[in-house]
Parts: C-alpha cells; structure tokens; sequence
C-alpha cells in the first residue's frame, strides 16, 4: 500500500474510511494502587497518523501510555484496548511488542556495560557480531549516533542525545505504534527538530502511527498531527486541531481551554436544536 498517497487524501479530505484504526480504546478505566487515575476514557488512532496528547502533570498521560503497553501496577478496572482490531486488554508485555507496540519513556535510563551498536542491532534483530547495513549506518548518521555506538548506552549522553538514541532503537524495531511519553523533553532545538522530523517520516514511510504526550507544542513544527485532545482529571477532552489546542492552552490554560471549548459546543448544539 502506499501509506504517504493514502495519508495524503486522508489529511486533504478526511476520508476516515479509507484508513483502519490502529489503536481503539473503549471506556478504558484505570487505577494505580488503588486510586482511579483514567475515567472512561475512549479513542481511536488511526494507521499512517499521528495523535498529540496534551495535559499537565498528574493528568494521567504517562497512566495510559503505560497500561496501552501492559506495564505492571497498571490495573485496568473496565473496558477495552484493541491493537489493529486484536484484544490486548489482558495481554503481557512481550505479547503487545510481538504485535508491533513500543513505549519510549520520559527518562531513558543509564545501562553500563552494554553498548548502544549491540543494543541496535539486537533491535533490527542482528547477532552483536553482523555489521550493520549502509541503510542502517546513513540512519544512525542521520539521528548524529554513528560516534556513540562503542559507548554504554546514554551514559555521558545529553538530554537530546538519549532522547535521540531511544527514538533510533524505537524506529530500527519497525513498530506499528509508538507510544512516546515527552519526545521533546530536556532536548534543544535542534535535537527537536531531528527527532520530530524522524518520527514523521517513519509513521509516513510505513504506515505506523504514533501516539505523542507532549507539553511542548513546538513538536507541531515537525510532526503532521492529524488530531490531538486534552487528558485532564483523567478523562479526554477537546479532540480537534493539535495547534488549535495548543494556542488555546498557551493563552488561557488547561481547565479554561476545555471549559471554553465545552461551552462553544454546548452553543453549538444549543443552535441546531432550534
């Protein structure tokens, strides 16, 4: 299929239909230790897109990234998360990445003693002993790796410079959705605008999608979002335009961004009544 021909028709004329969900969630529900965290919570993610998740801190953005992938202490309390139409709800770790999920984290740790060349080509499913491809070495040179590939991995690394290495091994796995929690923290401009534009040619190229957790909306400059929305007190507000939603929160903030959306809604419906 022709993923970038296809997802330019979607974005140009929003033909929905012509293009399957990868991800559904229904009325998905969470608790952490005991407190309920996600509240009924329901959406989809389109192949080929790109979806921008806004909130602030305790929203419970890294919550639903973490239980979409299956990570422990998570405890799905109703409802459902498909993956390109399977039932994941109740599925491990290993079985979600098998199917083509992979989470990257807003921190990536220190591993001393294994070194990032290894770990990559463990990712492209390499022995540590094959080199790499000339594909392969004009990707990392594209992501400024190919001098870190004999140093343990992110030990001495920048902040740009881990984030760059983890969305490198993200991408050489060849997911079908990523799940990036804060690509764009601690980075700087540049590092931005190397890893944003990495990401979108990856979900164009294949076919992937991404689901984005983001403070920052200077990704938008780089990533073709097709939708974003709001995670605040746990529920999902206000899916539309990315940047709209963004202009909104720098001008009025999060709580008065939604309350001003759901009364622009709420007129509007008020409206077609008549």
């Amino acid at each position: 299929m022709d993923y970038q021909r296809v997802h330019k028709l979607y974005l140009e004329n929003n033909l929905s239909w012509l293009i399957m969900d990868m991800l559904e969630v229904k009325d998905l529900s969470v608790k952490v230790e005991g407190k309920l965290i996600i509240k009924n919570v329901s959406f989809s993610l389109k192949e080929g897109t790109s979806h921008i998740l806004f909130g602030p801190n305790g929203s419970g953005k890294t919550t639903l990234i973490s239980t979409l992938m299956g990570l422990p202490g998570y405890e799905v309390v109703s409802g459902k998360v498909l993956f390109r139409g399977i039932d994941i709800t109740d599925k491990d770790i290993y079985q979600r990445a098998q199917l083509g999920m992979v989470v990257s984290f807003q921190n990536p740790p220190e591993i001393t003693g294994v070194k990032l060349g290894d770990l990559l080509k463990l990712c492209l499913g390499k022995a540590v002993t094959d080199e790499f491809s000339a594909e392969e070495m004009r990707q990392i040179e594209a992501f400024r790796l190919n001098s870190f590939l004999n140093r343990d991995i992110n030990v001495g690394f920048s902040g740009g410079e881990k984030k760059r290495s983890e969305i490198m091994q993200l991408i050489f796995m060849k997911p079908k959705l990523m799940l990036l929690d804060e690509p764009d923290s601690g980075v700087d401009v540049e590092s931005l605008r190397l890893i944003a534009g990495e990401i979108e040619r990856y979900v164009e190229s294949s076919g992937s999608s991404s689901l984005i957790i983001t403070h920052k909306g200077d990704i938008l400059d780089y990533v073709k979002a097709s939708y974003g929305c709001i995670l605040l007190e746990g529920q999902f507000h206000c899916f539309t335009d990315p940047m709209s939603i963004y202009e909104d929160i720098k001008r009025m903030g999060y709580e008065e961004c939604v309350a001003c959306r759901r009364r622009a809604r709420e007129g509007w419906k008020s409206e077609q009544r008549k």
